[in-house]
């Protein structure tokens, strides 16, 4: 937005100190939307040259699907993704960053505002144009510009200070009040990553379907428990109305238990076991032959 004081640029969001750009007061930019390339085209306007953005091969269309579905995921509330979506960006420039991330409420004239976020994917191209692009999309107003390399599979993102690239570490994280939660650097360089981080993202944003579907789970998850508990308990009443009975049909018969064959008795949880040895409890002589079995005559 134009300052009547110093005809300064913000970025959308910011309001620190060191963050304004100056453009001249002369005249204001066309808005974001004021078209030079024709949509729906392949054509683009750098500095006032035309460029062709020419379809992908693999692995850079690979990676461009890659970014769009895990940086789709991670979009906060209030904001909207866009693919090949274009900017002016000057006079002269009218081109599309290959993803971005602008706020959902529009501008005051309806239309739609500057995006927030822009990713750049890049393999045989040089990184000479995205790094034009990139220069001058942050002179627009963007807050964050980044770059994917797709052969030496690192992520770049755009430095104020120094007016050129930083590498990001991967296992580092985006933070950015546009995500639900940190886009790992990871997440943008491998599929398996991607899956991981897009499911963990969907979750913090609770979508109802997600929701349901991890309630049902865990509504049957709880029936199974159940159910293998009153089975557990049945089980335990069992051995222990054999383990009683067995002492019982002794004692009835006068047979003495000892203590050990009493210890037997109690630390025997198998169930057949236990119905043998209450057979044997009928006729046997001693206790200790419940246990052990009748001895074998020579």
């Amino acid at each position: 937005m134009m300052s009547k004081r110093d005809h300064g640029l913000l970025a959308p969001g910011v309001d620190a100190p060191g963050r304004r750009l100056h453009a001249p007061a002369s005249r204001a930019r066309p808005h974001v939307e004021d078209r030079l390339a024709p949509p729906e085209t392949r054509v683009e306007y750098l500095d006032g040259a035309e460029m062709f953005a020419a379809p992908a091969d693999a692995p850079h269309a690979t990676q461009h699907f890659d970014l769009t579905y895990v940086l789709g995921a991670h979009v906060a509330r209030g904001y909207r993704g866009a693919v090949d979506m274009l900017t002016r960006v000057d006079e002269g420039s009218d081109y599309a960053p290959d993803a971005s991330v602008f706020a959902l409420k529009p501008d005051r004239g309806g239309r739609r505002r500057l995006e927030e976020l822009a990713f750049e994917v890049s393999d045989k191209q040089a990184l000479a144009v995205p790094t034009i692009k990139a220069r001058r999309l942050i002179e627009r107003g963007v807050r964050r510009v980044f770059c994917i390399l797709v052969k030496h599979r690192r992520v770049l993102e755009w430095s104020r200070e120094t007016d050129g690239w930083r590498p990001l570490p991967n296992d580092a994280a985006i933070e950015d009040p546009c995500f639900v939660r940190p886009l790992p650097i990871q997440a943008l360089l491998d599929a398996a990553a991607s899956d991981d981080a897009a499911a963990c993202a969907l979750l913090e944003k609770r979508v109802p379907a997600l929701e349901a579907a991890l309630a049902e789970g865990e509504a049957r998850g709880e029936a199974r428990g159940e159910a293998r508990g009153e089975a557990r308990g049945e089980a335990t009443g069992e051995i222990r109305m054999a383990q009683e009975a067995i002492t019982t049909v002794l004692r009835s018969r006068r047979v003495q238990v000892p203590a050990e064959v009493a210890r037997a008795i109690a630390d025997c949880h198998e169930l057949s076991k236990l119905r043998r040895w209450l057979k044997r409890a009928a006729t046997a002589a001693t206790a200790a032959e419940v246990v052990a079995g009748p001895r074998r005559r020579r």
